[in-house]
């Protein structure tokens, strides 16, 4: 997978994905199955180090259920090996210090996107995939951006271009249901990418009921 590198340190890619565990994994491996260029960052530190742990908390089984962990890690082999076969771009270790919506004047590419701010750069997005963060970021983003949390949120975040998988409320979500997430994101995006009609599957990833 591959991505327009513009000078002056500003990547351009569809979608950046913020968090390289299990539910990164299952929606990039899902983009690109249909397509769709992806890079992943390992994380969103809007609130600092501190706000760390509750974060990457959401990706985490209960470690008291034995099933749900082997069933993860299951999934997270697959979800690897794949990653490494297609070259997916994965950026382990490099963290998301802003993001910022950008209206369709000043995106560059004629619609609304995202500018991701990272130690490395700038990565410039159509669609922004949030599966690391703490609820306390999520509602402060959501604000800034003017969205009321209500029985419109996702819609609303839709539109924008913004995805949540595996972003749980009071619970973490199983294995099953990131991937659940993971394939309807991927629909959702590559129905924006190629709205003239679908490129053909690539193969990989779980058949989901």
């Amino acid at each position: 997978m591959s991505s327009l590198t513009m000078s002056g340190g500003i990547e351009r890619t569809s979608a950046v994905i913020i968090g390289t565990g299990l539910s990164g994994l299952a929606v990039a491996s899902e983009l690109q199955r249909r397509g769709v260029d992806s890079i992943m960052v390992d994380g969103l530190d809007l609130l600092g180090a501190s706000h760390r742990a509750s974060a990457s908390s959401l990706q985490r089984c209960d470690d008291a259920d034995a099933a749900c962990r082997q069933e993860r890690n299951e999934i997270l082999r697959h979800l690897r090996n794949y990653a490494t076969s297609h070259k997916l771009d994965i950026r382990s270790g490099l963290q998301a210090l802003q993001v910022d919506h950008l209206d369709a004047a000043i995106s560059g590419s004629g619609t609304q996107g995202w500018a991701i701010r990272t130690p490395g750069g700038v990565l410039l997005a159509d669609h922004l995939v949030l599966t690391r963060c703490a609820q306390s970021q999520l509602r402060r983003m959501l604000s800034e951006l003017g969205i009321i949390a209500g029985q419109n949120l996702m819609a609303s975040m839709h539109a924008l271009g913004m995805y949540l998988v595996g972003v749980g409320k009071l619970i973490t979500p199983t294995p099953k249901e990131v991937l659940r997430q993971a394939k309807v994101v991927g629909q959702a995006i590559s129905a924006k990418v190629y709205p003239d009609g679908l490129p053909a599957l690539r193969p990989g990833g779980f058949a989901l009921a």
